[in-house]
């Protein structure tokens, strides 16, 4: 007999289960926390129910969940990426996180429209802040809380995000990362054999720029105006970097086509025609050196052509759109799906392509996807960032039915991956396939307070420490009269 049965038996009760059922029951107690064999026969019998039931886990009382407080570490993680951490008044919190390099202050400004709320109103706590949001790094803030307060509704009611969206299509997730940087060929050959056999992806892009013919007489034209460094992303407002592919004057040369072309020919010669490879950052030229680029490396078959023009030009991607063969994609800095619809709705790209962290959220970008299916447009997702706004993506990956690949930004950093423990046991992802987590609730993470404390911006070291002076509301926010 087992000490539970014999603990029943002194107190005069009889367990009806059969003795199959009675040893799959005291496993999973065990495995679970409960622990009935500690108990004696001499304890009351509320002292025995709450021994056995210490480490049981308790999920809230939806209806009755309050938001109390919004706190937030940074990660050194492609630059910067904030965390943030929704708590309740029953102990249970959400977890979101600001696009990488972007500001903590886009979502902890939001902390005084949210306070109080039950975080299981997601659409309406989305619809109350979404007005704070923008392009690019500016829409960090308000994906970040929606992120949490998912994660917090699927904590309440003891479900996937997957689950609230509608269900999922799939178990796994396809992943798309980076080829890596070499200095040899042969280096880059054996850098290649490890993303493909070793990590298991069986979908690359490629970064491809006139960065790479800068130096070479006769590639480009107007060149020196701007400068030998070409910087996309470093500089003055006026600057190359900052200055619209139109406005810029650069004309390619047939030359510097032709050894940009040969690099990705090299690529190809690596990879074969089984992999997928898609091509990204090209620099800042116009319309007319993107069709000629685009028409140059046709024989190659990319997967797309990503953000040839700046997003807002829906005329120009219609353009390019029917100039091309290779499908033309964008959408990492588009904000909401209203902001997607001009280029759905005009048939100008082949593939949207939003940054979940940027484009409103795990629901909104399910949105974005539904609507380009209905348009026949498939949907990839752009992502850099921590294991947190990874799991967002991979829930909304997993319900929403045109998705072809998710971004892995991360993939040879060595630490990216301990962030976190998944509360089902499962790895995050495994050759080339991010795991859908099919019974943890919520997001299905935990942070690694250990690990996370080991990468925390140096600038600023707290770790979700009280945000008071972010509890009031100063404003009135209506937007109409």
């Amino acid at each position: 007999m087992t000490p539970s049965q014999k603990l029943m038996a002194k107190l005069g009760l009889k367990d009806p289960r059969p003795a199959d059922s009675r040893r799959s029951f005291l496993k999973r107690s065990i495995l679970g926390g409960i622990a009935l064999g500690g108990a004696t026969a001499l304890s009351p019998i509320e002292d025995i129910l709450a021994q056995s039931t210490q480490k049981v886990s308790r999920y809230s009382s939806p209806s009755d969940l309050k938001i109390t407080d919004m706190r937030y570490c940074i990660i050194q993680n492609v630059g910067r990426t904030p965390i943030i951490r929704i708590d309740t008044n029953q102990g249970i919190y959400g977890l979101g996180e600001v696009r990488d390099g972007a500001d903590e202050r886009y979502a902890l400004m939001l902390k005084s429209r949210i306070l109080g709320q039950n975080p299981c109103n997601v659409e309406m706590l989305f619809k109350t802040i979404r007005q704070f949001g923008g392009p690019a790094r500016q829409g960090g803030g308000v994906c970040a809380v929606e992120m949490a307060l998912w994660d917090l509704c699927g904590k309440a009611y003891n479900v996937p995000v997957w689950q609230l969206l509608g269900g999922r299509y799939r178990d796994k997730v396809r992943l798309y990362a980076d080829t890596p940087e070499a200095p040899t060929f042969d280096e880059f050959k054996a850098k290649i054999k490890h993303r493909l056999e070793v990590q298991g992806m069986t979908w690359l892009k490629m970064d491809i720029s006139i960065g790479e013919v800068k130096d070479k007489e006769g590639a480009l034209v107007n060149r020196k105006f701007w400068g030998s460094n070409l910087a996309q992303w470093q500089g003055g407002y006026m600057d190359y970097a900052n200055t619209k592919h139109p406005f810029t004057a650069i004309q390619i040369t047939e030359k510097g086509l032709d050894d940009m072309a040969q690099i990705v020919s090299d690529v190809r010669s690596v990879i074969g025609y089984e992999i997928p490879l898609s091509s990204d950052h090209y620099g800042h030229f116009d319309l007319n050196n993107a069709i000629r680029w685009g028409k140059k490396v046709e024989p190659f078959r990319l997967a797309w052509l990503e953000d040839m023009v700046p997003w807002e030009y829906t005329d120009q991607y219609k353009k390019m759109s029917d100039a091309l063969e290779t499908p033309v994609l964008t959408g990492e800095d588009i904000y909401l799906l209203s902001g997607f619809k001009p280029l759905i709705d005009a048939g100008a790209v082949d593939i949207v392509h939003p940054d979940l962290a940027t484009a409103g959220g795990i629901l909104e970008t399910k949105r974005i996807g539904d609507y380009a299916e209905e348009k026949g447009i498939a949907m990839a997702m752009h992502f850099a960032g921590s294991p947190v706004s990874f799991m967002a993506n991979v829930h909304c990956a997993a319900a929403t039915q045109n998705f072809l690949a998710l971004e892995h930004h991360s993939l040879d950093n060595e630490w990216w991956e301990s962030l976190v423990k998944t509360t089902d046991g499962r790895k995050l992802f495994e050759k080339g396939y991010a795991n859908v987590p099919l019974t943890a609730p919520g997001l299905g993470i935990e942070l690694v307070e250990t690990e996370i404390k080991k990468h925390l911006l140096p600038t600023d070291k707290s770790y979700f420490e009280p945000t008071p002076q972010w509890n009031d509301v100063r404003s009135h926010d209506r937007q109409w009269s």
